[in-house]
This record gives structure tokens, sequence and C-alpha cells, in this order.
């Protein structure tokens, strides 16, 4: 007997495809991290799909044959959903439609359907919002089908981003929506960068968590800041950016930037749109590269990590790589090949806290400019450029003496602070 709540839970067939000439990523280990998104989305899956091709098919994708075969297994375990490891293209959507019947949609789909649940801030669901407008926009069907079977009745693939409430399936009325929401975006950056300039002034250095999401980036986070993050274990529990202040073992204090995790098969559109989102990460001073140290695919999410760190123009910036989940480890020996492979790196457990302070402390070291330690001589009429060496949060001014001819202060000073001071030093200390 089925019920009410039978209908409405979406019950999902996945679909991969081993290419020949594909390295990394195993099909079906990708297929594993698509059931957790799947999941994450709030989808029951029932089983899966693969086939070996050395190509996708133009057409269906998986071809015609595969399509029907799919078809078959829905009616068979009464799925009402099937998604595709991989981005479709419209045509390809089109003729699976023709062949299967239920809803489908594809990787981007449920990521994006993803965000569109995580999204908290204004700039999050507006994000969202014109990603999923762009994305959807090309598969409207041509006599003005709404997106067909993949967005008839809502659910998984299909969520609107926070403040929409239905998708306009004329053309002309999402061309002038995206329009609307890219001056809206312009608005929120431009905001941003209005915030970002008394930091700047102060000189107070940014470093930015990067990672796979669901790598312990969160988890980390509240452990130098204390800042109640959420920090779930699920993939993209932190979509929107944040950014708290904590001190280093050198007393200097650093800002210190939670952004969204990536992910492998990350369609370029999608980075483009969340852009935005990790602007923090662009403006960091340094990168705090976290992986998962426990996680089976390891190496691949840092290698997809390392791919989108790239094509948002900032893979050549410096990064402290950071091992974390060491408390899952077995035993030591992957530590200590790791160690090998990935000279001044640092294994941590930001669960439990362990090896923070010797993160810490090459945080210290590599993440910041170094700092010198000088003796000024600063006469009384200049005496506001004490205050100014206070100011920056990057120098410390360890002790001043009055004296007839002046005021001698001992700091530590970052070399590009020195400029403005270096009339006044007398000298200089290791």
């Amino acid at each position: 007997m089925h019920t009410v709540t039978d209908e409405l839970v979406e019950k999902a067939i996945l679909v991969g495809l081993q290419l020949g000439s594909s390295g990394g990523w195993a099909v079906e280990d990708s297929l594993n991290e698509l059931r957790l998104l799947a999941e994450s989305a709030g989808a029951v899956v029932l089983g899966s799909e693969i086939q070996r091709r050395e190509h996708p098919d133009p057409s269906h994708f998986v071809g015609e044959g595969k399509a029907q075969e799919i078809a078959r297994l829905c009616e068979e375990q009464q799925a009402n959903l099937v998604i595709f490891d991989d981005q479709l293209s419209p045509s390809q959507l089109r003729h699976l439609e023709e062949v299967i019947p239920v809803k489908i949609i594809d990787r981007t789909a449920l990521i994006l359907d993803i965000f569109a649940q995580r999204a908290m801030s204004r700039e999050g669901k507006i994000q969202v919002e014109l990603a999923q407008l762009k994305y959807m926009l090309p598969r409207l069907a041509g006599q003005g089908t709404a997106l067909s079977r993949m967005g008839g009745g809502g659910g998984i693939g299909t969520r609107r981003g926070p403040g929409e409430t239905k998708l306009e399936t004329d053309r002309r009325h999402i061309r002038e929506r995206i329009s609307e929401l890219e001056k809206e975006i312009n608005t929120v950056q431009a905001n941003r960068q209005v915030q970002r300039a008394p930091r700047k002034k102060n000189a107070v250095p940014l470093a930015a968590l990067v990672g796979y999401t669901n790598s312990g980036k969160s988890t980390l986070f509240n452990a130098l800041t204390d800042a109640g993050v959420l920090a779930e274990d699920r993939l993209f529990a932190t979509l929107d950016p944040i950014v708290r202040k904590f001190t280093l073992p050198d007393e200097r204090e650093i800002l210190l930037a939670d952004t969204v995790g990536f992910i492998q098969k990350l369609p370029h559109e999608l980075v483009a749109a969340f852009r935005g989102t990790l602007e923090e990460a662009r403006y960091a001073d340094v990168l705090i590269h976290v992986a998962d140290v426990s996680h089976p695919q390891l190496i691949e999410q840092c290698a997809a990590v390392n791919e989108v760190l790239g094509e948002i123009g900032i893979g050549d910036k410096p990064i402290i790589m950071v091992f974390n989940k060491i408390d899952r480890l077995p035993s030591g020996l992957l530590l200590e090949r790791l160690k090998r492979d990935f000279p001044g790196s640092v294994a941590i457990s930001a669960q439990t806290g362990a090896g923070l302070d010797e993160f810490k402390r090459v945080l210290n070291e590599r993440g910041l400019p170094k700092r010198i330690a000088v003796d000024l001589l600063i006469p009384y009429k200049e005496a506001g450029i004490i205050a100014e060496i206070r100011d920056s949060s990057s120098n410390q001014v360890e002790q001043e003496e009055y004296l007839a001819e002046g005021i001698r202060v001992k700091a530590l000073m970052e070399q590009p602070d020195l400029g403005r001071v270096r009339r006044f030093v007398t000298e200089t200390r290791d």
C-alpha cells in the first residue's frame, strides 16, 4: 500500500559513465559521492547503473539502448528520479526524456539544489538563483514547455533559491531576471570592497581556508576562532563565507576566512557564478588547503581543489597544506609518506585539537611577513608615529623610553612598514 508520503519521496537511480580515457576518479567512487549528494538533497537512492564506453553518446549520453534499460529499471524499482553523474547537454536531456518516463537531472542541477537549500546570506541567495537561471535557460524546450519533466512537479534539481517564487518559462523574462541579479551581485561586491578597505588600511593579514567539501574546514575554523560556525559531517554544510579574527603565537592578529568547499566535476559556469563567494580566498595573503587525510580519494580531492584554484586565478598564492582528521587513521604510515610527498605540510585533527599548535606555528612563520626588531629614536614633535605603529596589528611596540633627545622605541615591524620610520631607525636586531 502506497501512502502520500511515499509518493512525495524522490526515489533515485544514479547513472555513471566510465570513459576509456578517463583518469583520476573511478566511476564507482564518483557514484558514491553522487549518492552522498543525492541523500544530502533529500533523495532515497535505490540503485545505480554504470556504462563503460570510449566517449559519451552525443544523443543520449549513455546510448539509446542503455537509456531503455534505465527506463525499465525505473519501472521495476518504482523510481521517480534519474540523476546523471555528469552534466548533460540540452539535446541529450531532451532525447533521454523521450525514453525515460521520469524526472531527469544531472550532477550540476543536483549541486545547485543543495546550494539553494544552504544559502543563507543575501549574496548567497542571489548567486544560487543566478546560477540556476543560467543553467536552465538553454534547457527550456523550444516550444515553451516548462523544462519538460526536469522541472515538472518541483523537487530535487528544481528547488528555487530563497526569494524566488516560480521560474518564468519565457526566455525574455529569464534574461531580464538574470540582468537584475547580475546588477545586484555587482552592488553587493562593491559594498564588500568598501568593507574591506579598513582591513587593507590597517594591514591585517588574511588567511583563507580552502578545500574539498566536508574536509573539516569549518571545524578547524571554529577551533581557531570559537566562531560557532555550523560544522556538520555532510557535503556543502558551509556555503556563505565568514571571516573572524584570531591571535597567533607571536600575538599578531590575523583574519581567517571560511569558504565554500570544492567538489570534482564542478562545471565552469558554477565556478563563475560563485566567484563572489570565493572573493575572500582571492584577496587572501595565504591559502590554507585543508584535506581529509582519511578519505580514500585524498589525492584526487586535492587535485580537484587545485584545479578550481587555478580556474579562479589564485593557484599561485602561498599555500599551507593541512592534512586533517588524523584521528581517523589506523596508523601513521600514510602520514609519513604524505610528509615526504608534501614538504612543509601539517597534520592535525581539528576535532581533537591534535597538531593545532604546530599548525599555528607554521602559519605564524609562513603565512605572514617576517617581522624585524628595530630600535627607533623619535623626536617628540613626531610622537604621532608611535600611535601609527600601534594601529597596525602587524606591528608590536615592545618598549618606550622617554629621553631628552626624543622617545626611544623598541618594536617589531614588518618590512613594508619600515619605509615610513626608516629615518628614525638607530639599530635593527635579529
